[in-house]
């Protein structure tokens, strides 16, 4: 079993997501990792920060890093068109932690 905990940012940007629909499949994805270690589509973006792509809606990205073999931590979350920006703002949230 995988430790998940979520840093502000994401819960703030998840809280915001108007979309019923999306926060389950989210909510589902992240019920999948923690039990199951089955992080479905997911991409290394180096330097220690991942992306897990969601393909609902316009898609959404989750974006986390590993705090230990059984522990992740969620920095933030957006979806597909602001993608940049997101990564952008991950990377600095790493450097932090």
């Amino acid at each position: 079993m995988i430790r998940i905990e979520v840093a502000e940012t994401y819960d703030n940007w998840f809280k915001r997501l108007r979309d019923i629909r999306a926060k389950d499949i989210i909510n589902s994805r992240l019920d999948r990792i923690k039990e199951n270690e089955n992080f479905g589509d997911c991409k290394a973006l180096g330097a220690g920060l991942y992306e897990i792509r969601i393909h609902y809606g316009g898609g959404y990205r989750l974006y986390f890093v590993h705090k230990s073999n059984r522990w992740i931590l969620v920095l933030c979350g957006g979806g597909k068109s602001t993608q940049e920006k997101d990564i952008k703002t991950a990377r600095k949230l790493a450097e932090e932690v």
